[in-house]
Formats: C-alpha cells, structure tokens, sequence
C-alpha cells in the first residue's frame, strides 16, 4: 500500500462507494504500510477502515479484550441461566486510540456511526446533563490505514489547532501541544478505555466497550452512570436488519432490569456486504456502583426469519478516583 494516493471526494468524504457516482475527486495524501507492531504516534493521519472517515490519532489507550470468539483448551461449556456460556475469558491486551474525526466527513457517516459518542456528565446539579464533545472517537489499531500529507492542517476540526501543532521535523509532523497532554490528564478517569468484550453469532460480531462517567446525587440517593458503545458488523455477505433489543441490566443492589424495544437509539440499521457496519453509544444508570448488563439483538433475514445475537456480558464498575468531576472541554 505504501506510495498509494489516498483521494477524497470533494463533496461527500472518502467512502469508496462514492467514486461510482461521477463525484470530484482531488488527491488528500500518500498512504503508508499499516503497522503490524508497535503503536501509531500522536499526530498520525488515516484513513477508517470501516466508516471511511479521515482522522487523525490524539493518543493511545491499553485496553483488555475480552474475545468470546476465541477458543481455549478448557473452555467450559455450561450454561447459566442468561444463555451465556460461564467459560472464564481471558483479556488479551490490544491498542485503542483517542482521535478525532474530520469534520467534513461526518455528515457521510452519520448514517452509520454516531460522531457525538462520547459524552460527558455535567458539573452542574442536573443528574441528567450530559454533553457531547463532536468529532471524538475511539478506533481500534486494526481500524486504521495511515496516510501522510503536505497539508499543514489537514483535519478539519475545532480542537485540531488547539491540540495539535506543525512541525515538519517531526514524523509523523503534528506535535501535541501543551493543551492536549493537559486535557488528556485532567478527563483520563473519564476518557480510559480499558475493557472490550466481543462476540459473534451467526456470522455477526458485536463488540461492546463500557465506560464509567462519574457518580450524581439524586433526592438523596447516588446514582452511577456509564456509557456503552457498541458496534454491529456483518461478517457475512446476506444482508439482514436489526429488528429489537432485548437487555439484561443486573445491579449489585440486587435488582434485574429488563429492557426490550425496537431497533436502537430510534434506528433499524440494515447491514449489508456494501456497508457492513453500524456503531452507536447509549446510556445507564444504576443506584449500586457497579453491575453488569448482557443481552440479545434480533435480526432479520431478506426470507422474513429471525435469529438473535448474543451481546457480550460485561461489567459496570466505577472503582475510579472521585475527586475530581469530569470537566469535558475545560483545561
């Protein structure tokens, strides 16, 4: 791949799907050989594998991934009372990394992943605020095809600027800045990725990775919240639609919530071979500080019939330093 232009179009971003459409297209870099070891560096430019959008890499995160699909010699076939297999999964570390998105292609993936998905809580009293900082993504090493490029500010994003300064002695030749080391300390409990948990039914693979966001006090009483962001993908060619959802929400105060409803976050995603992908975050609360959820997506197939898949059981724990509120945008 290395030497390869890599052409966006002048109109609606980078997806390969548009070429066909009689689009302008003008040239946005050089692609580089994806990385087989080691991390990419603060300032790297790529390419999303996937949702097709231009980035570029803010820093890294270690996270562990907890694959279900993967398995081992003693792998426990019993199963409890959630349908789910008791096996023990081992976490494997894997890179993840903070980027932002360029702005111009966010409408052209907005279809398919969200890109105001990480949110904040609110400093104020609101137990319900929450805010969303735009552009703002997590990808995983494998999601990336580096590029490089003459263009001093070749994302276009409001923090691009503010995090990020050009210096052509550097490769790759953006530096963070004082502003970006600062932010990222000051929102790491808020920010850090540190457990993926994945799994595949019937050719559809479901990743879930949860994040905790802080603790608010409500009419007396603590309430925890996390975000979760899931991404669907189609491993197959047969097109099929996500249907419903059905959840498991168990808290350790001791109480099992469900939650069944259409589609998610008001959406019936279809995935296809053209566009195998949909990626979406969503909300809990619980009045316990920790917890976990699991549960089943139900898709459609083209003949009318049903199958479910599986979502990963995972944890909610908020055993992360209190002190200080999440402050999002501040610095």
């Amino acid at each position: 791949m290395g030497g390869s232009g890599v052409h966006g179009s002048a109109g609606p971003g980078l997806s390969p799907l548009n070429r066909a459409e009689g689009k302008v297209l003008e040239t946005v870099g050089v692609f580089e050989a994806p990385k087989q070891h080691g991390k990419y560096e603060t300032g790297q430019l790529f390419l999303h594998s996937v949702f097709g959008y231009r980035g570029i890499v803010l820093f890294p995160w270690q996270a562990r991934l907890y694959d279900r699909d993967v398995t081992s010699p003693a792998r426990d076939k019993s199963e409890n009372a959630a349908g789910h297999g008791s096996k023990e999964v081992k976490g494997k570390t894997h890179t993840y990394y903070q980027v932002l998105i360029d702005a111009r292609d966010c409408p052209h993936i907005s279809q398919r992943s969200q890109t105001e998905a990480v949110t904040f809580l609110a400093n104020h009293d609101d137990s319900r605020a929450l805010y969303a900082i735009p552009g703002l993504d997590y990808v995983s090493h494998e999601d990336i095809l580096p590029y490089n490029s003459t263009d001093q500010v070749p994302i276009q994003h409001e923090l691009f600027e503010r995090f990020l300064i050009y210096d052509q002695t550097k490769v790759p030749p953006f530096v963070a800045r004082d502003t970006l080391c600062a932010w990222q300390e000051k929102n790491h409990p808020w920010l850090e990725l540190s457990d993926v948990h994945r799994e595949t039914t019937d050719n559809i693979r479901v990743t879930v990775i949860p994040f905790y966001m802080g603790m608010r006090e409500a009419q007396n009483s603590h309430v925890y919240w996390w975000r979760y962001c899931i991404r669907l993908e189609n491993l197959d060619s047969e097109v099929v639609q996500l249907r419903e959802r059905h959840w498991r929400i168990f808290s350790l105060s001791g109480t099992l919530e469900t939650v069944r409803g259409r589609g998610v976050v008001g959406r019936e995603p279809v995935l296809s071979k053209e566009q195998p992908a949909f990626q979406y975050s969503s909300h809990v609360s619980l009045q316990a500080s920790s917890g976990h959820m699991w549960g089943t997506f139900r898709f459609e197939r083209p003949d009318g019939s049903h199958f479910d898949v599986r979502i990963p059981p995972f944890s909610l724990e908020s055993n992360k330093d209190e002190k200080t509120p999440p402050s999002g945008l501040h610095w």
